[in-house]
This record gives structure tokens, sequence and C-alpha cells, in this order.
């Protein structure tokens, strides 16, 4: 899955484990200097290696991007909504790209790439969970790929020393709720 610009070729594949240490690179950035995740501390690489485990236990997608020189430019996964049985054709999606990586249209491939992943899959409605509602790139790109707005959790998190908020916005993956699952 290729996309050629001016000057570089991005490559999808799906993740192996030793993407792991440049996934927790990126995830450590985006912990330590954003407010996409709510966590505080970045995790460590075993325990980014336990999580995609989990992910590809469950039977998700998990896919990197990668720059003509074998570079992790970025990542996605889904993972479950809730873990309650009502919820299994729902997803959440995640996507990080490098602080390096940033407007050359990484997350405009992996996006698109992970849901036809889970069209595939059978899953029928595709979440994102946006942290900080200033995150005006990542509302972008979701607005870009079809999602739309549903919802603002306000100061639902304390992080850098600011209220956060949550922004929930959903697009429904192949025929959505207008048939039964199969």
């Amino acid at each position: 899955m290729p996309d050629e610009t001016p000057n570089e070729t991005i490559m999808l594949r799906d993740s192996t484990a030793a993407d792991i240490p440049a996934i927790a690179a990126i995830y450590g950035h985006s912990v330590q200097h954003g407010r996409a995740s709510f966590e505080l501390e970045p995790p460590e690489v075993a325990e980014m290696a336990r999580r995609r485990e989990a992910i590809l236990a469950g039977g998700y997608p998990y896919i990197v991007a990668t720059d003509g020189a074998g570079r992790l430019l970025g990542y996605a996964y889904v993972s479950a909504y809730r873990a309650r049985p009502a919820y299994r054709f729902a997803v959440e999606n995640s996507i990080y790209v490098a602080p390096d990586a940033g407007r050359r249209g990484v997350g405009r491939l992996l996006l698109p790439a992970l849901i036809a992943r889970c069209e595939a899959l059978g899953f029928r409605l595709m979440i994102a969970v946006i942290g900080d509602s200033a995150n005006t790139p990542s509302i972008g790109l979701h607005a870009a790929c079809g999602f739309t707005h549903c919802g603002v959790l306000p100061a639902v998190g304390w992080k850098h020393g600011q209220w956060v908020d949550t922004v929930l916005m959903t697009r429904p993956l192949g025929e959505g709720q207008t048939t039964a699952p199969t």
C-alpha cells in the first residue's frame, strides 16, 4: 500500500514485534509532550509489547507506516470499545505519528487502511476518542475520513497543568446499523 509523494514513499504493513521500540518511542513522546493520551508516564517497551499482543490476540488489526528506508513513521490499531458483549461490533481506533513525521500524510494513509481492515472483519462502528478538543489535526483527519462529531466530555482529564476535554467521533463501518450483524 504505497503512497508516493515527490520526496518519499510511505508503506503500510502489519506491525511486528521488532517495531515495538519505535512504537514505544512515538507513544512516549506523545505521552510526555501532548494531550492525545491521558497517560502521564510513558509505558516501558515491555508494556507496549504486552499491549500489542493483547490487541492481536483479540483479532484486531495493528498496522505501521514506514518510509523508504524502513523507518517507522506512525502506527494505528483498533481495540474493543468496551468489554461487554453487546459492544462487540464497535471498535476504538488509535493513531500516533512520529513527531518529525507530522503533516506528511501518514495519518491519512493509516486511518483509511484501518477502516478497510475493520470493515473486512465485520465491525460496524469505529469510535474515535480524541484527547484534547484543541487537537485539530486529529479531529480534521477523522472528519476527512467520514467520522462525525457526537460529543465532548469537558474537562475530563488533568494533564500538563490544564483540564483536557475528550472529543468523541464515530464512523459507520460496512453496512453500519442498517442491517443486523452476522
